[in-house]
């Protein structure tokens, strides 16, 4: 009676598994996008936290840096980024002003680290809304006013968004590693030399 029991219990959850696959959505363009700049958000952002305060002007001195950017330019620069792509796909205009003196960074008034998170924070959050959006009707169409003419569509400024966070997110981990800390990332996956950043 008992073997029975197990067995039914076990058919049922196995028909009641089935069924939930079967009623999952598949993916959607914006999810499989969504997906990646959520990856490229955790990673980035985990580093950013992960430099403390005082070490957000460091910037490689010993070798042929001259004008390399700041650990704290580096963060800057991607949310600005982040905020001129995405609001391009969304139709806004940027919530900060031009480039500035130090570039291509956004506003030289953020300076705390605090401060710094937040916009980044922020820019990502606009990322996930703008992504919500894309759809397969106007993934290529053309928007108007792409900040890199090459990356003129939905998906090529979503996509350009998330290797531009990678792009730099090497750098800070390099940046971080060069003042003793391991990259966030790095450290939460198993130890093995082959999954090291």
């Amino acid at each position: 009676m008992k073997i029975r029991l197990v067995i039914c219990v076990t058919l049922i959850a196995i028909s009641t598994l089935s069924a939930q696959e079967k009623s999952a959505p598949p993916p959607t363009i914006a999810s499989v996008l969504d997906q990646q700049l959520s990856f490229a958000e955790s990673d980035f952002v985990a580093a950013a936290a992960a430099m403390p305060e005082d070490k957000y002007s460091f910037a490689p001195s010993s070798g042929d840096f001259k004008d390399v950017r700041t650990f704290a330019l580096q963060v800057r620069h991607v949310a600005f980024a982040n905020h001129m792509f995405f609001g391009t796909i969304l139709g806004e205009k940027l919530p900060a002003p031009a480039p500035t003196a130090s570039g291509r960074n956004g506003p030289d008034s953020i300076k705390s680290k605090a401060q710094i998170l937040q916009y980044l924070r922020d820019s990502f959050a606009l990322g996930h809304r703008a992504i919500a959006t894309i759809t397969s009707d106007n993934l290529i169409t053309v928007v108007e006013n792409a900040p890199v003419p090459r990356f003129n569509t939905r998906l090529a400024l979503a996509t350009h968004a998330c290797a531009h966070a990678y792009d730099h997110y090497g750098q800070m981990a390099e940046y971080l590693r060069m003042n003793g800390i391991v990259p966030p990332a790095t450290s939460a996956q198993p130890s093995s030399s082959a999954t090291k950043h």
